[in-house]
């Protein structure tokens, strides 16, 4: 096996890198931290994520664990219960379904149960979304259910800075952190600024000024985004991009400020519209700023079926950038 290289900070990387680069920062840092999952050792992850960390920290420290999600997701909270920093790896959200238990009755709770006195600092990774031809049973956008959960912070960096420097103030952070990689990010690639420093957990990011409209958007769904609006863009169209980077706790003062600067509003979710993250963030825009709309709030989801394994009706399935520039020319109207 080819022990994966560091990349360096001033050149372009992938988010798979970036992501590992992360990893391999806080292990090095932190002897608290370890890295737990099924194939994160000698196969380096699913996703190649973990490539060449059990030759550079042993098996101590890059642990490969029984195909029991439930099993060692509660060795993880029991583990950051004892003082320790664990990154407990789960292959795909789907799977997360299998530790839901563990998750949202246990890390997501025992802080409070306990009158404030065991505070569980565990992080989960996991790959989410469509787009791989993976089927109905391992495509799923399930960050909305977590993001529903009082007690959990949720991520979904879509970048590949985001990737890079999220990870260590969710390791900071004395609650139970999920980290969402949407699978279609981890070839992608960016340049990380030499100077750049640790992400705010609290914070969206606007990553296209525009004064027509905002997407509104987060993880796979940003790259379609920012095509869509440079699209828009030779019609004479500004369109906003914002990227919500942290799923809960939703930043409503940057919504609140894009729905004021635009006046219009386009939310992009590749999870199903109903009961949706997209259907949660219209209403906070209703409440918070019904009076600076100039038109009815757009939402772009995926179709109301199963994810399809063939690749055009996979395709066909999903927001997509026609899907995105249509939504938009109707909210400008």
């Amino acid at each position: 096996m080819t022990t994966a290289q560091t990349p360096r900070a001033d050149t372009s990387v992938t988010y798979r890198e970036a992501m590992r680069e992360a990893m391999r920062e806080a292990l090095r840092e932190d002897e608290r931290v370890f890295l737990m999952g099924e194939d994160v050792g000698a196969y380096g992850g699913a996703f190649g994520v973990s490539l060449g960390l059990l030759e550079e920290f042993g098996p101590d420290r890059v642990r490969d664990t029984p195909l029991s999600e439930s099993a060692f997701v509660g060795a993880g909270i029991g583990a950051a219960l004892g003082g320790l920093r664990p990154i407990v790896e789960i292959m795909t959200v789907n799977f997360s379904l299998l530790a839901l238990d563990q998750i949202l009755n246990n890390a997501a709770t025992l802080l409070h149960m306990s009158g404030g006195q065991f505070a569980v600092p565990l992080v989960i990774r996991m790959t989410t979304g469509a787009g791989r031809q993976l089927a109905a049973q391992h495509s799923h956008s399930l960050e909305g259910w977590y993001a529903h959960i009082p007690g959990l912070r949720v991520l979904a960096p879509a970048t590949v800075e985001d990737a890079r420097h999220m990870l260590a103030p969710a390791l900071a952070d004395p609650d139970p952190v999920l980290i969402f990689e949407h699978g279609s990010l981890y070839n992608t690639s960016g340049t990380l600024p030499t100077d750049s420093a640790p992400v705010p957990l609290d914070r969206a990011a606007v990553r296209r000024p525009g004064t027509d409209v905002v997407l509104i958007t987060y993880g796979g769904s940003l790259p379609k985004c920012l095509e869509a609006a440079e699209q828009l863009a030779g019609d004479g169209i500004q369109a906003q991009v914002l990227d919500l980077r942290t799923l809960r706790p939703l930043d409503d003062t940057a919504l609140t400020t894009a729905v004021a600067g635009t006046h219009r509003a386009v939310i992009v979710d590749e999870a199903w519209r109903s009961g949706s993250l997209a259907a949660e963030i219209t209403a906070r825009i209703i409440e918070l700023s019904f009076y600076d709309l100039d038109a009815p709030v757009e939402r772009v989801c995926s179709a109301e079926v199963p994810i399809p394994y063939a690749q055009q009706l996979e395709q066909a399935a999903l927001p997509q950038v026609p899907d995105i520039v249509a939504a938009v020319r109707k909210a400008v109207g």
